[in-house]
């Protein structure tokens, strides 16, 4: 899996989450997605071919995975947050649902170890690994709930788990950068940030991919009701390459587009 920073500006379609639907009908979408598209995202978002990974992403998860023993990369695309944790000297796992995905890795290499597998069903022992890593997947996994806890089923004692998202306030549907030329001014404007909903986005030309906004109370506290404890709550402001990519959002460099959250295993 693993994706890009939503685009808040882009065409979406908006479906408000309803508990009654099932689970895997939306899980069966997001793998297909991720099967059709997964050529586009290795060609614009990997081996240095985008900005804000190469600058903070990647370089923040480095600064906080350990400095030795295992860790899973979930939902880990292409594995190049598992190539980077390998080059450093960890026993590096990518977990990725996509074929095509996993067959690039592959090729790719870099010392990983590569399984098929979803992020609610790890095909990991318990208490096997020292870190784990959700990059920019929390957003497209439907039951975030399950796949937290099965994080925190396969951290050893002191492991720690590294999630990097959207910022769910933010990135709500709806929301974005606004230059109003009669006002003269610019500001961010917030969409109905408390309300659960799936969207379908344009990400990219005639590229849609479902993501699923959540308050951002969801997501701590089912880390917290897993065992998990916070120790890192990261706002960082856009990468300065990003700025310089996109002038329009200039005045925006006080304006999180991601959270990076560190949860402790006791």
């Amino acid at each position: 899996m693993s994706c890009c920073v939503a685009d808040t500006g882009k065409q979406e379609k908006s479906v408000p989450n309803d508990p009654g639907a099932a689970a895997s009908e939306h899980e069966s979408n997001t793998i297909a997605e991720w099967e059709m598209y997964s050529e586009w995202w290795q060609d614009g978002f990997t081996d240095g071919a985008d900005t804000e990974y190469s600058e903070q992403i990647l370089p923040l998860i480095m600064k906080y995975l350990p400095l030795r023993g295992a860790m899973v990369d979930i939902g880990a695309g292409d594995g190049q947050v598992a190539r980077l944790a390998a080059a450093a000297g960890l026993h590096a796992i990518a977990v990725e649902r996509a074929r095509n995905q996993i067959d690039v890795g592959v090729e790719r290499g870099g010392g990983v170890l590569w399984l098929q597998g979803s992020a609610t069903e790890l095909p990991l022992a318990d208490a096997s690994v020292d870190a784990a890593v959700l990059c920019l997947v929390i957003e497209h996994i439907e039951r975030f709930d399950a796949a937290i806890v099965e994080v925190a089923r396969v951290l050893r004692p002191g492991g720690r788990l590294l999630i990097l998202m959207n910022h769910p306030i933010l990135q709500t549907p709806g929301s974005g950068w606004i230059d109003d030329h009669i006002l003269e001014e610019q500001y961010w404007r917030v969409g109905p940030y408390l309300v659960e909903t799936t969207t379908v986005e344009e990400v990219g030309h005639d590229v849609f991919l479902t993501f699923h906004h959540r308050p951002l109370g969801s997501y701590l506290n089912v880390a917290a009701e897993a065992g998990l404890t916070l120790t890192r709550f990261i706002e960082p402001s856009p990468a300065p390459g990003f700025l310089a990519e996109t002038p329009e959002y200039t005045e925006a460099d006080t304006i999180p587009r991601l959270l990076f959250t560190v949860h402790s295993k006791p």
